[in-house]
């Protein structure tokens, strides 16, 4: 008895992405200049943007797991890790290049984890919370920079995005806590740390046993397929949000919000770009930083469509996961709790002066952010955010290794104190 129930919802649900399909392919036949021109847009993006920025490091990823070097820094990074996101020390990888490429990155990453059985169901579903970040030359130089013409923000909104995503891992840390016994951990070897990281490497990359060659044209084909994917879930979605707002459905969805947005105190002006952002992130984010409205208000906004990614990133990372068994549950969550908390990041930190004047950390980052504002080039602001980047890793693996050292000593004082006395 209970599966006509769930036929009958499978059909009806059918029959509406049927009708919705065929209305947007009669929009599109109906308005296809705007079509044409919203598809270029989304073009000119990802080859402008996307492709450099993503393209190296999908490579990258792909030359780490088969050399070994993640399964071996993962054995390093496993104490910091599991200490704060309760995911293995592989995890560090996907949440650093997906802050260092920004998204869909990390689901690349997490899903190659899941196939090759580094993590287990519910531990790819908390890395998927944690490391699903904007990268920081899109929050500092096309945001900040770019949109809003301010350095200073950019330390404001970027602060407030990571920390969101710290928030967001550390509260995922007890997601599925009783899923874990499916996954049983491996039993530490008495061994030392660096040479137990030593040995795994070594073990993964015997099991791997591509030769450089094969290896090398493996990752270039498997990102590029990648990237291109990418580009048209982000053509798609700009052409679909031009023709969302052509047959008049954005401004119908925008009726609701702008009483919402009233009681809030944010200007109505603000509700179409709040729309576009929630189906593309950048599209969004331009928008709202070009409307005539308190600066404040802009700013929460810009966080929490950060936050959120966008309907495009989220179909994405889907379709990067086919083929494992993560769930898409878990991620939708996660985001929305990431855009809540980086709007009320956004506003604390703006009441604490952080928005009025640039940051220390932000000194040395003015003349580039500048010349790149001006020139429209991001190669030397992502040399210096890249350099950053590697010096952050390495404080990364340092911590880690002080925690592992710090948990031995209390062991071995706890097994003294425990041993009898003659």
């Amino acid at each position: 008895m209970s599966m006509v129930p769930k036929r009958a919802a499978k059909k009806y649900s059918t029959t509406l992405l049927a009708l919705v399909v065929v209305c947007l392919t009669v929009a599109l036949v109906l308005y296809p200049e705007e079509g044409y021109r919203a598809g270029l847009s989304g073009m000119k993006l990802f080859w402008e943007a996307v492709f450099p920025s993503l393209l190296p490091f999908l490579i990258l990823a792909e030359l780490l797991l088969g050399m070994g070097v993640v399964h071996g820094v993962g054995v390093l990074l496993e104490p910091l890790m599991r200490l704060l996101f309760g995911v293995p020390g592989v995890g560090a990888f996907s949440l650093s290049l997906g802050v260092a490429a920004g998204y869909p990155m990390n689901a690349v990453v997490t899903g190659k984890f899941r196939k090759n059985k580094l993590v287990s169901r519910v531990e790819g579903e908390r890395l998927l919370a944690v490391s699903n970040a904007a990268d920081p030359l899109f929050l500092i130089g096309a945001i900040a920079v770019g949109m809003f013409h301010s350095p200073q923000l950019g330390f404001l909104i970027a602060l407030a995005h990571y920390g969101a995503a710290l928030l967001v891992g550390m509260l995922f840390k007890y997601h599925g806590v009783k899923e874990e016994r499916d996954f049983p951990r491996a039993e530490r070897e008495n061994v030392n740390i660096l040479r137990r990281a030593y040995r795994e490497m070594v073990r993964a990359r015997q099991k791997d046993n591509r030769p450089l060659g094969k290896l090398l044209g493996d990752a270039v084909n498997d990102s590029i397929k990648t990237s291109l994917m990418i580009l048209g879930f982000i053509m798609f979605f700009a052409v679909l949000l031009k023709l969302l707002t052509n047959v008049g459905v954005i401004a119908l969805l925008g009726v609701p919000l702008q009483g919402l947005f009233s009681v809030l105190g944010f200007d109505a002006s603000l509700v179409q770009p709040f729309l576009s952002g929630l189906f593309e992130v950048d599209l969004g984010t331009a928008q709202t930083a070009a409307v005539h409205a308190p600066l404040l208000a802009k700013v929460i906004l810009v966080s929490f469509l950060v936050g959120w990614a966008g309907l495009s990133v989220h179909a994405q990372v889907a379709s990067l996961l086919v083929g494992t068994d993560l769930r898409m549950g878990p991620y939708m969550v996660s985001r929305i709790l990431h855009a809540v908390f980086a709007a009320i990041l956004a506003l604390l930190f703006w009441n604490m002066g952080w928005g009025q004047q640039a940051a220390p950390a932000m000194a040395n980052l003015m003349p580039v952010l500048n010349t790149a504002a001006s020139s429209g080039q991001h190669w030397g602001l992502a040399a210096v955010l890249l350099k950053n980047w590697f010096l952050l890793f390495g404080g990364v693996i340092f911590i880690s290794l002080a925690v592992h050292f710090f948990r031995s000593v209390r062991l071995v004082a706890w097994k003294a104190k425990k041993k009898p006395r003659f």
